[in-house]
């Protein structure tokens, strides 16, 4: 099983990023994905969820009308576009595949996460 997330960097406030996460190793379309970050000093903080289908999402209300999450079960791979970033929006990010809705500590499977810092 792996989750490899790709698109983190370095990125101005205001600016957009675009985050992927390629799924293999188990049947993606089965699962709701997430994408998670983390802070140095923080807790890990849910962001973004996706149904199977794609159908519903959910945001944290840090991230409502700056972030979408989408997903493309033909290709194993979840994304998270990220509009008007903030220095705060500044985190290691992972996406995680999961068999329930909502918040984890221990989802069924994790990536190794992707770096997004927002500085001027």
């Amino acid at each position: 099983v792996q989750l490899v997330e790709s698109g983190g960097g370095l990125v101005q406030p205001g600016g957009s990023l675009r985050l992927s996460c390629a799924a293999s190793g188990f049947t993606f379309s089965r699962y709701y994905m997430n994408w998670y970050r983390q802070a140095p000093g923080k807790e890990r903080e849910l962001v973004a969820s996706i149904t199977r289908v794609g159908r519903n999402t959910d945001y944290a209300d840090s991230v409502k009308g700056r972030f979408t999450i989408s997903r493309d079960n033909a290709k194993n791979t979840v994304y998270l576009q990220m509009n008007n970033l903030k220095p705060e929006d500044t985190a290691r990010y992972y996406c995680a595949a999961d068999r329930s809705w909502g918040p984890s500590s221990s989802p069924d499977y994790w990536g190794q996460g992707t770096q997004v810092t927002v500085s001027s």
